[in-house]
């Protein structure tokens, strides 16, 4: 038998679980179909029951914002600074969000830079990112001996290179992005990655050569 506590929470649903909706709807359909109606009826609870976690639909939104923010700054920056024997391996663990969703989720970014077109606030909150994802990735080639001025462009190149992936929403097998890596990171870094670094690259992702 259901406990009084699993009751309120079918009821209620879960302030994750609004989230999660609401995203689903920001992906697919863009930030106007984001609203508390549509996403009670997905969730199948009463449109009441949204109140219990956010005041409003725009705390809704800026909840969107928080959980973008953390989820793809944060992830992008950690994997600058994770270890890395060299500055070819430092790059695979940041191409590691570009093939890790718990990382760096692209639909997200794809959805929230569409969402900026149409908020100022929004599309000021993408310039922060942007300005501090470069800034780490500027910092990771410092630390690997690049003058300020080279480890800047380097970092912009990969970034941009990667925002360009995600606006043109560009689909690649796996299989065709990791024949390709090797040259990325030689391109990027100006040095061959190590035999060993792609294997673990590779195995990270469950992909043998």
């Amino acid at each position: 038998m259901p406990t009084g506590s699993d009751h309120s929470t079918k009821w209620k649903g879960s302030r994750d679980a609004w989230l999660d909706a609401a995203f689903e709807l920001l992906l697919d359909s863009g930030v106007d179909s984001v609203r508390i109606l549509p996403l009670a009826k997905r969730l199948e609870v009463s449109r009441t029951s949204f109140y219990w976690f956010f005041k409003d639909r725009e705390a809704l939104l800026n909840a969107l914002v928080e959980r973008w923010r953390e989820k793809n700054t944060q992830g992008l920056v950690g994997q600058t600074e994770a270890y890395a024997e060299s500055i070819t391996e430092a790059i695979l663990n940041v191409f590691d969000c570009w093939l890790d969703s718990g990382l760096f989720d692209s639909q997200l970014e794809f959805a929230m830079r569409s969402w900026a077109l149409q908020s100022e606030e929004v599309s000021r909150e993408i310039d922060t990112a942007d300005e501090a994802r470069i800034e780490a990735l500027t910092r990771m080639f410092e630390r690997y001996g690049h003058e300020p001025l080279a480890a800047n462009v380097r970092g912009r190149t990969i970034y941009l290179t990667q925002i360009g992936y995600i606006s043109m929403k560009t689909q690649e097998a796996l299989e065709v992005r990791m024949r390709r890596i090797p040259a990325y990171v030689e391109i990027f870094t100006g040095q061959t990655p190590r035999v060993r670094e792609l294997q673990r690259f590779q195995a990270r992702h469950d992909h043998v050569s």
